[in-house]
């Protein structure tokens, strides 16, 4: 991470932010997007998980930390190791979907997470790391997440093509352990309080409903990260 913190610094005085935190320097809100009418069936007990990749992890992270009926976000990578091998930093959620649904995470994810327009980049972070993409774990969410991106399109939410991948996901690996939760462990930092703090603001503006002022923060043991849980 340290090469990210040494290009954050080279351009934090050149870089527009993308939309959503560039309207927290205007002081203009940016626009929720319609939740899909299409959402994977809920289950009568039991988790589900999704893994998505929308830039940074510490803030996709941190964000989805703060979601009611979220149990559970590890930060990690889809798609290779780390990095250095061309895989998106990305998040797997465990979530309750008796209390919030596949759909509604997309919706939060399209919302206030990243800008889905940005071609492997998110504001100061470039690179393939960094590109958008849902990673479904099942048809359903293959269904469900392919309407959802035809809809938007459809109906022009967003000022440019939305760019984000729709793939099979075939393996994800956790970060190490320093990585997790760096969001809450770091609120200060400048790459997060430019980038990532505003974010934060807009879910609980925005959807109060699915809004937790604590995070449920995941703090996990060296051989949970080592098997890949």
């Amino acid at each position: 991470m340290r090469s990210r913190l040494r290009s954050w610094k080279l351009v934090a005085a050149l870089f527009v932010p993308f939309s959503f935190a560039a309207a927290v320097a205007q002081e203009a809100p940016p626009k929720v997007i319609p939740a899909p009418s299409l959402d994977v069936p809920g289950t009568a007990r039991g988790s589900q998980q999704a893994v998505l990749a929308g830039g940074c992890y510490w803030g996709t992270q941190g964000i989805f930390e703060h979601v009611k009926g979220v149990e559970r976000v590890i930060a990690g990578f889809s798609g290779g190791y780390s990095d250095a091998d061309g895989a998106a930093e990305a998040v797997k959620i465990t979530f309750d979907p008796r209390v919030i649904s596949y759909g509604k995470l997309l919706q939060i994810f399209f919302s206030v997470v990243h800008d889905p327009t940005e071609l492997n980049r998110q504001g100061p972070d470039i690179g393939v790391s960094y590109r958008s993409a849902i990673y479904y774990m099942n048809a359903a969410q293959q269904r469900v997440a392919q309407a959802y991106v035809a809809r938007l399109e459809r109906a022009d939410v967003f000022p440019a093509r939305i760019v984000t991948r729709i793939d099979p996901l075939k393996a994800f690996h956790p970060a190490v352990s320093s990585q997790q939760n760096y969001m809450v462990d770091h609120p200060n930092l400048e790459y997060i309080l430019v980038n990532d703090a505003p974010k934060l603001r807009y879910l609980k503006q925005y959807f109060p409903d699915y809004y937790l002022s604590a995070a449920n923060e995941y703090r996990p043991a060296s051989s949970m990260l080592l098997s890949g849980q």
